[in-house]
């Protein structure tokens, strides 16, 4: 399996298929590059060259107990993609992996990346406060930190029910999509995956925002229960300089069903352009 080291020595896990244009995909909190595996045949079967990782912590990468935060996650990706020397890259992060990206390409990317696009993503800033009163408060961040120490197992199985929106009486989940993502969760490591709370929560994506200058295709589904829309892709589209926000009625936090689909259309579409 293909790896790359670190400067602080962590094991980065990655997947590729294709070649092309290079587009890496960004999971987002708790799963792993599994999440993307439909994304990567499509957009290898679309002429470009897919790629997606495992965070520090999660998956197949090092279990590790530092270096849990978006700086951190942003200078891997950065270690990853001068690894494998990518230009004219396009960047895709969903949820966590939303902010992953942003960091990246605005702290890091330089003339490297083309296009971002984001789903579902966490960016501004997701915690409430006096100035953010659209975000999440901190005591459900303290449960989500409280439900993995205490029943890692058993939260990640009810977490599937809203990330999929299973829990809305219209809902059409299968038991395998609500069981992959508890197979994805059970992969990180206990310190990693409390502290990527409060690196997913509390990161102030702003000026991040502000400084990109590329093209960036915000998506968000309108029945988002995980990352609310009103203080996420809202916001964020009236940050950046060149931003596309669609709204998905309807649809989860999860990628998953006519969504996914219709999301996966939306982005060969972007990256075409």
């Amino acid at each position: 399996m293909p790896y790359i080291t670190t400067t602080d020595g962590t094991e980065i896990y990655y997947t590729e298929q294709g070649s092309g244009q290079p587009v890496i995909l960004s999971h987002g909190w708790p799963l792993s590059s599994d999440a993307w595996q439909l994304e990567l045949k499509l957009l290898a079967d679309a002429g470009y060259r897919a790629i997606a990782h495992d965070r520090r912590g999660h998956g197949r990468s090092s279990k590790t107990y530092q270096g849990n935060d978006m700086d951190t996650y942003a200078k891997d990706l950065s270690e990853l993609v001068e690894a494998l020397d990518l230009r004219d890259l396009v960047l895709i992060g969903h949820s966590t992996g939303g902010g992953e990206v942003v960091r990246y390409a605005a702290q890091h990317g330089g003339d490297r990346v083309a296009k971002v696009i984001t789903a579902g993503a966490v960016p501004p800033v997701m915690l409430k406060s006096e100035s953010n009163p659209e975000g999440t408060p901190i005591e459900a961040l303290d449960d989500i930190r409280n439900g993995v120490l205490n029943d890692r197992s058993q939260f990640y199985k009810d977490l599937s029910e809203p990330f999929f929106g299973a829990n809305r009486d219209d809902a059409n989940v299968s038991q395998g999509a609500k069981d992959d993502f508890w197979r994805q969760g059970m992969l990180v490591n206990l310190a990693a995956a409390y502290d990527c709370v409060k690196a997913f929560s509390e990161t102030d994506f702003t000026e991040d925002l502000k400084a990109l200058d590329v093209p960036i295709f915000i998506a968000h589904g309108g029945d988002d229960q995980i990352v609310p829309i009103a203080a996420a892709a809202e916001k964020t589209i009236d940050l950046v300089k060149d931003g596309t926000l669609k709204v998905y009625p309807g649809a989860p936090h999860g990628i998953y069903g006519e969504y996914q689909k219709a999301l996966d259309a939306d982005i060969l579409e972007f990256i075409a352009k």
